[in-house]
Formats: structure tokens, C-alpha cells, sequence
């Protein structure tokens, strides 16, 4: 990421981008790196769109809600950054790609040195919740800040367990948007003396697909996750793939293979993930732990725009619909696209951009690629 100071007009231009529909981590970094700027690329979307099939007009997120957005988020007393700015936490640009827009709430330094996320079961047993409680202001005491979502169960123990020292709570919404409303009162103590994170606007609560964005950004802000207690279908699992995935340490606490909230984090240590019986175990890993050499840099990271001749747009134009019949409900990544359709990736890439702004594909990060379908009503 190549770091810069925008003005109030990119600044501006920058946030309708990140919030138009269609446009996810992955095709913003596409469109920032061709376009070198959001203004640029918002010019273009209507046609991009109309390349990829659509057939009503784009829906661009307009210049007097991005600059309400960013007053609501200063009458709250946050601090909305876009990725490329500083000030946007150092290990979110690590990610490929990074989110396009944070916004933060409360007084606590991102850039802490020790930073170790802690989840597990939302149902989780009084001897997980006590130990996660336990664990987390041990580790509190260590100079660690606890890094959690804030959910019923190991998130809110950890938080709570970390309050006197420094936590931060990732959320699924807006940074103002309580959820469970039981943690209202931990929320608002979060607030003034820790630090609240979201990718979400202000104002905006949370539906199911949100919480792996959310789970991606637990993970990015740390430098190793702690998983305690975990069914085999936990989304806390999803945390640490998400974790293994960028690099960072992955923690398990072990449980009885008599409960099912122990099945998750017993495979993730038969799967090698460090096991974890007190504090000292956990600083004895992060103490190993590098952001060094985490990942390849990410379109964000050149200058110049990468290689786009008229035969990769003529490509483009050649798989477009064929790359449409082979995405279905499962991801599959634009490697596999790509050899599939016999072109390069930078034309898969390409059309799956026009394709996500048509809305008939969802990009991950990470490469994965699916179909998109109308949400039911």
C-alpha cells in the first residue's frame, strides 16, 4: 500500500466507492490499481457494468451521503480512515486486499506491540468463559491487547477480562450498532477506554454475510488468535483459517473430546496449531511471531498500472460469459478460472470486476469466486 494523503474531495470520492454496491475489497483494489484514484474509477463504473451485463443504472453511492457518513462518524467521536491514509492501522495493510475504509471508536492506540485475538463458542461452558476471562487478563497484565467480535460467550469474557488493560472489539456494523444488546453496557466501556472497529458505515447492522469480514479483521489486527472452545461448525474456525491464511499464529486451548464445543479446537491442534494451557504459552508464540514476509504485495503496492493491452481487454470480452456459467452457489478461485478458460489471469480478473459491478458475481478476498443470487425478502 503505498501510502498518501488525499484531499476532501478523494477523501470523499474514496468512501462512495467503497460503499457502492457491487464493489467489494477485492474489485476496489482492482479498480484503485487501474485507475489510481477512486475519482477515475468511479467514472467508469457505469461502463464497466454495462460490460458485464447490467441492465439498470449503477447505483453510485452519491456525494452527500459519503460526506454525511463522515460526519456522523465525527459527531460520534470516531476517526474514519481509508486504507490508504495514515493512521489506518499498519497490520490491516498487511491483508490482501486491505479494507478499503475502517472506522474507529475510542482512545486506544491500534498499533499496540502485542496484540493477540481471543474467540471460541458464543454457548460457551462457565469453565471456557472463566478461562477466557482469566487468560485474557493474564495476558492483559503481560502487555497484550485482547483483540475479539464482541459476541455473547469467549468474545465478551475476553473483552471483559481485558478492560483494565486495553481491548479491541471488531464488529459486524456500524461502530454506534450494539449487538448482542446484553454487552450494551461492555460496548459502551469498550468505547471510552478501548477501541471499536468497522468496515460497515454508521448506522448500518449487521446481517449474517458480514460477520466473516468482520472475522478477517479480528485476525488481521493481531498477531496470532487464541481459539477457545469451538464446535466443528464454529464461526470462530473461520477466524482461524482466516489467521493461517495471513500469516499470524494460530492458538487452542484443548477441551474434553466428551464436549462437542471442543471438537473445533482439537482438530485445529491436530491440524498443528499451538496448544495453549496459560498466558505463558500464548507470549511464548507471539514472541515467534513476524508480520515480516506475511504475504505477496497486493495491487495496492504498485505504481503503475499493471499490464492492460487491448488484448486483454479483447480477452476479457471473450470469457466474460463463459466465466458467468462456470461460477455456481461454491467458490472456486480465479486461478482455477483461468485454467479452465485458457486466458491469463489479468483478463479473468478483469472480467470478473464488470462481472461483481453487474452484481453477478461475489469476489472474496483471497481469490475465491461465487455466483451471486438475489437475497430473498
Amino acid at each position: 500500500m503505498k501510502q498518501r494523503t488525499l484531499s476532501a474531495d478523494e477523501r470523499v470520492d474514496w468512501l462512495r466507492l467503497a460503499r457502492t454496491p457491487g464493489v467489494g475489497p477485492v474489485t476496489f483494489a482492482q479498480l484503485i490499481s487501474r485507475f489510481h484514484g477512486a475519482t477515475e474509477a468511479l467514472d467508469a463504473l457505469p461502463r464497466l457494468a454495462r460490460r458485464g451485463g447490467r441492465v439498470d443504472p449503477m447505483r453510485i453511492v452519491s456525494r452527500s451521503l459519503a460526506e454525511g457518513e463522515i460526519d456522523a462518524v465525527e459527531r460520534l467521536g470516531g476517526r474514519l480512515f481509508c486504507a490508504c491514509e495514515p493512521g489506518f492501522p499498519t497490520r490491516l495493510t498487511t491483508l490482501d486486499p486491505p479494507p478499503p475504509v475502517i472506522t474507529i471508536l475510542g482512545p486506544l492506540d491500534p498499533e499496540a506491540e502485542w496484540p493477540c485475538a481471543m474467540v471460541g463458542a458464543r454457548s460457551a461452558s462457565a469453565v471456557g468463559i472463566r478461562f477466557a476471562g482469566d487468560l485474557a487478563r493474564e495476558l492483559g497484565a503481560r502487555g497484550c491487547v485482547i483483540v475479539s467480535g464482541l459476541a455473547r460467550g469467549v468474545d465478551g469474557a475476553a473483552h471483559a477480562g481485558a478492560l483494565q488493560t486495553g481491548t479491541i472489539a471488531v464488529v459486524g456494523g456500524g461502530v454506534d450498532q450494539i449487538y448482542p444488546r446484553e454487552h450494551e453496557a461492555l460496548h459502551r466501556e469498550i468505547a471510552a477506554t478501548g477501541l471499536i472497529v468497522s468496515e460497515m458505515p454508521v448506522g448500518y447492522r449487521a446481517t449474517a454475510r458480514d460477520f466473516p469480514r468482520r472475522n478477517r479483521l479480528i485476525s488481521g489486527l493481531s498477531l496470532g488468535v487464541v481459539v477457545v472452545e469451538a464446535a466443528e461448525r464454529s464461526g470462530s474456525l473461520i477466524t482461524a483459517r482466516l489467521a493461517a491464511e495471513q500469516g499470524r499464529e494460530v492458538m487452542a486451548v484443548p477441551g474434553s473430546p466428551l464436549d462437542p464445543r471442543a471438537k473445533g479446537v482439537n482438530r485445529l491442534l491436530r491440524d498443528g496449531a499451538a496448544l495453549i494451557e496459560n498466558a505463558d504459552d500464548v507470549m511464548d508464540v507471539l514472541r515467534g511471531a513476524s508480520l515480516s514476509g506475511l504475504r505477496a504485495p497486493s495491487l495496492f503496492d504498485y505504481e503503475d498500472e499493471p499490464p492492460r493491452s487491448e488484448a486483454i481487454e479483447e480477452e476479457a470480452d471473450r470469457i466474460r460469459e463463459q466465466i458467468a456459467e462456470l461460477l455456481s452457489p461454491s467458490p472456486v478461485s480465479r486461478d482455477e478460472l483461468s485454467r479452465i478458460t485458457g486466458a491469463p489471469i489479468q483478463a479473468v480478473s478483469a472480467a470478473l470486476v464488470e462481472l461483481e459491478l453487474a452484481e453477478r458475481c461475489e469476489v472474496a478476498p483471497g481469490g475465491l469466486v461465487r455466483a451471486a443470487y438475489p437475497e430473498p425478502d
